[in-house]
């Protein structure tokens, strides 16, 4: 895979900026990705050193809409740690 196809989109949320200071940042993944994978797209990227990966896969949640009911669409989520000599992200140092 393409370092591009693998991570999607980053997560913007109160929570995942708290751990900007710490350099713990989350983004929205491609499903058959894998650790190893995830840490050389975001090493690729950003150009940064990865220390750690954390996945979670995000069930999708029950809705309901006018008497009709489904399901929001299932994804992968990625906490990605970098290492302590490590330049922060700058896309997410300019949100905070």
């Amino acid at each position: 895979m393409i370092a591009n196809d693998v991570i999607i989109n980053p997560v913007v949320t109160e929570k995942t900026m708290r751990g900007s200071p710490m350099k713990k940042y989350t983004f929205k993944v491609a499903k058959s990705a894998g650790k190893i994978e995830i840490r050389k797209a975001v090493e690729e990227i950003f150009k940064v050193k990865v220390m750690k990966v954390n996945v979670l896969n995000i069930r999708g949640r029950l809705r309901r809409q006018r008497g009709k009911q489904g399901y929001t669409p299932s994804w992968k989520k990625a906490v990605v740690r970098l290492t302590s000599g490590s330049k922060a992200i700058d896309f997410f140092d300019s949100m905070v």
